[in-house]
């Protein structure tokens, strides 16, 4: 029994990324550089696109208590998309914005549209 691949629809989902254990033990320096690259490499795992497109509204809310106090956890919005670009590599591409509601209790991940 082979098993469907998804990876080509369009979906948005929405998820809280636990940012204090991906930081643990990285100097204070590069902790919001880091923080960014560990979004973007936890887009591109649950997504499955290489080509991920970050938010400034996200950056903003990564880099909102400087470079070594980042957040400790943050949701996220990630939605893939289909690249209109016609000489791009990938036909999907994931957009990674920070959530509107940053309350964190009693919330998994959820597919916030579906198509």
């Amino acid at each position: 029994m082979v098993k469907e691949r998804r990876s080509k629809e369009v979906v948005t989902r929405e998820y809280t990324i636990n940012l204090h254990k991906k930081l643990h033990s990285i100097k204070f320096k590069s902790k919001a550089p880091r923080a960014v690259k560990e979004i973007r490499a936890f887009a591109e795992k649950v997504m499955g696109t290489k080509d991920v497109r970050l938010d400034v509204a996200l950056n903003k809310a990564v880099w909102s208590k400087g470079i070594k106090n980042v957040p400790n956890k943050l949701r996220i919005v990630i939605s893939r998309r289909r690249n209109d670009d016609e000489d791009a590599k990938e036909e999907m591409y994931s957009f990674v914005t920070a959530a509107q509601d940053q309350s964190l209790k009693g919330k998994g991940t959820t597919v916030v549209q579906d198509s």
